[in-house]
């Protein structure tokens, strides 16, 4: 099986690679769409058992000045508030210093930011800020589909509440913890990204942090990815998580429908991420 799936991730590497060499005759938007229809076309069935703790969608606008905290408390319909448990999210700051006296003072300050929302399975979170909307949901991953259309009805209640004077940033985020059934493990076996030692030191490492920043040429964003060791769930296992942060440039689209357009942009291109950080020996563990 994973023969055939390496065989039509090369095929769509290559047509993008010839394709994209044409990209200075054609629109930003026909590159997207031709980018959505070769994920369509070798599209593989999920894992069994994705690897996903927490998936994101992120949207940063710039707020109308006259835009209060108060103007957006509600945004859920009352229908449904009830299924919530609201928060606020707060930011707090102690001052340390001395007085003239040489006796030391200290003072805190706190202001809030926005709203925390929980839902009452403790599976999804909304966090609201005058200039964010940011939608988590945590494991287990019901499918990019029902992620995306239930991250799209949030942004559109916070939009009508707030009437942002634009967007400026789109993301996506996947933090996926990888368990490896063994305490000795052999980075390379299951990541094609990972550091590497000197052969002049000891090869055993018991924790390390790993964060590479790729730019995003073609629509002008980035990629953040972070690999690190974790506590695992439990003994006999290694536990690597792999973080992917997607994020759009200056260059935001406007309109509904193509902020959406972009979004599954974001998701291909984080696919492919994952896909090409991992090895086969890894991708056995999601389907086991």
């Amino acid at each position: 099986m994973w023969d055939r799936i390496s065989a039509l991730r090369e095929c769509r590497r290559n047509v993008q690679s010839q394709y994209l060499n044409l990209k200075h005759l054609v629109t930003k938007r026909a590159i997207a769409d031709f980018e959505l229809a070769i994920s369509f076309m070798t599209k593989i069935s999920p894992y069994r058992r994705p690897p996903i703790t927490e998936a994101i969608i992120d949207l940063r606008v710039i707020p109308r000045s006259e835009l209060s905290l108060q103007d957006f408390e509600n945004f859920l319909p009352e229908q449904e508030a009830s299924d919530w448990k609201k928060s606020e999210i707060v930011q707090a700051e102690g001052i340390f210093k001395f007085n003239e006296d040489s006796i030391p003072e200290s003072t805190a300050t706190r202001k809030q930011l926005g709203w925390r929302f929980n839902s009452d399975d403790g599976k999804s979170i909304v966090q609201l800020q005058r200039d964010r909307l940011s939608f988590s949901r945590l494991a287990p991953y019901p499918g990019w589909e029902a992620f995306r259309s239930e991250g799209r009805r949030l942004w559109n209640l916070f939009r009508l509440k707030t009437s942002p004077q634009s967007l400026c940033r789109l993301a996506v985020r996947y933090i996926n913890r990888v368990d490896i059934p063994s305490t000795r493990v052999d980075l390379k076996a299951y990541f094609q990204t990972f550091p590497e030692i000197s052969p002049d030191l000891p090869q055993e490492i018991c924790g390390y942090l790993m964060q590479l920043v790729l730019p995003q040429s073609d629509f002008g964003g980035q990629a953040l990815i972070n690999q690190t060791i974790v506590p695992p769930p439990r003994e006999g296992v290694t536990s690597i998580v792999l973080d992917i942060d997607l994020m759009s440039g200056g260059d935001v689209p406007t309109t509904e429908d193509e902020i959406w357009a972009f979004f599954e942009r974001l998701h291909v291109r984080k696919n492919d991420i994952f896909e090409a950080s991992i090895t086969d020996k890894t991708r056995e563990l999601f389907d086991s």
